[in-house]
């Protein structure tokens, strides 16, 4: 299973990469600051959005990729460790 977390702390990358690999995903993460993401988002089973450390313009160029796609977006405004867990667990990793 291969899942995209965009938005979110660089801080936190190793922690969001081990917990991701914990529950079997390869995680794709982007810290919302590039410029095309839908460019680089691939084939992914899930998005997972942390809306509070994303910009505007990251977050609806994810949504317009995505868009017509059977790929869940979970967006959150929280961007912890536990937040990602739900989110992996929603989705069924």
């Amino acid at each position: 299973m291969c899942a995209a977390l965009v938005g979110g702390m660089d801080r936190l990358k190793r922690e969001y990469m081990t917990e991701a690999k914990r529950s079997g995903v390869k995680l794709k993460h982007f810290t919302g600051k590039e410029r095309k993401i839908s460019k680089s988002l691939g084939n992914v089973d899930f998005v997972v959005l942390f809306t509070n450390k994303v910009s505007h313009k990251a977050r609806k160029d994810v949504l317009d990729a995505v868009r017509g796609t059977n790929v869940p977006v979970y967006m959150e405004h929280s961007c912890g460790i536990s937040t990602l867990r739900k989110c992996l667990d929603e989705a069924g990793a």
